[in-house]
């Protein structure tokens, strides 16, 4: 869609949400309140979760007025640059993640590749990340580091992967970053006991920003002494050798 010479492109606005069910203005600035209450235009991973955080925001936002595309595994490719057009008749776009900055670890950064294409000015605003918040709160190495994602779910293929960043991290000082899904927490806390030397530092991020939150780095002989519960807790693993 070619946009007309006498029609200012909107902006992309990347929105960041709650790490968890706590109140939004409570971890988040209020240039997000004033995002939301002037965009009507979003591209979001959930419906449902997307209209109650808008609600949370902005309670007397009107539901009915909001356009809301989806962006997740089932979208197809094709559709995607689509979802700026609103920006080329001169509307601002909002990305909404499901939890903390969208592009991070999460969709959306296929979005921003064509609205930078597409001339499109994009907008990231302050809010939660928790691989930066488990960063700042771990003690490692915050001049070097990587994330990593999710580690392979097999067995052998993750025990390799475990290794391969402990090498890196002691060859390079580098702080290595990994997640898993919620549930498969623990199993993954007893692999990186069992696989990991027992001087390697491992930081344990999880509930970041909520009154559950828990952030503790010790060695592996010491985290093998304390008992932990990690199951279907958002956490961030950081280990460095």
């Amino acid at each position: 869609m070619e946009n007309p010479q006498d029609i200012v492109l909107g902006k992309l606005y990347m929105i960041p949400t709650t790490l968890g069910d706590n109140e939004p203005l409570e971890v988040l600035p209020i240039s997000i309140k004033r995002a939301i209450e002037e965009i009507d235009y979003y591209i979001v991973e959930n419906e449902k979760t997307a209209r109650r955080f808008i609600k949370k925001i902005s309670s007397k936002k009107s539901q009915p007025d909001l356009h809301l595309e989806l962006l997740n595994k089932f979208t197809e490719p094709e559709a995607i640059p689509t979802f700026l057009d609103p920006c080329l008749q001169g509307h601002n776009v909002g990305i909404i993640s499901e939890a903390g900055c969208p592009g991070i670890a999460d969709p959306g950064a296929d979005v921003v590749r064509i609205a930078h294409q597409k001339g499109i000015q994009v907008v990231p605003l302050v809010g939660p990340s928790s691989i930066l918040l488990a960063l700042m709160a771990s003690g490692m190495n915050g001049q070097s580091f990587t994330f990593n994602g999710y580690l392979p779910i097999d067995g052998p293929e993750r025990k390799s992967a475990i290794k391969r960043m402990e090498k890196l991290s002691r060859e390079l000082d580098q702080s290595q970053i990994f997640i898993e899904t919620p549930y498969r927490n623990d199993k993954l806390m007893a692999d990186l006991l069992r696989t990991l030397s027992n001087s390697c530092m491992v930081c344990v991020a999880c509930d970041i920003t909520l009154s559950t939150e828990y952030i503790s780095t010790k060695s592996v002989l010491e985290w093998q002494k304390v008992p932990l519960d990690l199951h279907k807790r958002p956490t961030i693993f950081i280990i460095h050798a």
